[in-house]
């Protein structure tokens, strides 16, 4: 999936800037034009993950012809396209194999017991939480 992003340059003294219209709020500044790119693709994800997270629904990307007009509007204006992988949007449920020791294996179980969660959703639980 890509996202339309617009850049302000940057110069000597100021930062590269990109903001990305279809997801209020997220933006990204960097030294330079990839870090900037890179660091607006974490900052939608982290956007597009937080969302899922409050039940909200995710944008969809625009028509590049509307972000491009907004731009003309102005010149400091660079448009460009940042990809997020829609894998990393997908929430169904996937059962995998995984192997921990056995004193690993009962704290964890331990602990899910005492959240009145499964096995399963409370390790979903920790990975979410980062």
């Amino acid at each position: 999936m890509r996202y339309p992003v617009l850049i302000e340059a940057g110069d000597e003294r100021t930062a590269w800037g990109v903001v990305v219209p279809d997801l209020p709020g997220c933006f990204s500044a960097a030294e330079t034009l990839d870090d900037a790119l890179s660091a607006a693709e974490e900052a939608a994800l982290a956007w597009i993950d937080a969302a899922l997270d409050d039940g909200r629904s995710i944008p969809t990307p625009s028509a590049p012809q509307k972000i491009a007009a907004e731009a003309s509007k102005d010149i400091r204006w660079i448009l460009a396209y940042i990809c997020i992988d829609p894998a990393l949007l997908d929430d169904t449920i996937e059962r995998v194999s995984i192997s921990l020791p056995r004193r690993i294996l009962a704290r964890l179980d331990a602990q899910a017991r005492a959240a009145g969660e499964s096995r399963s959703s409370y390790i979903a639980h920790l990975a979410a939480l980062g």
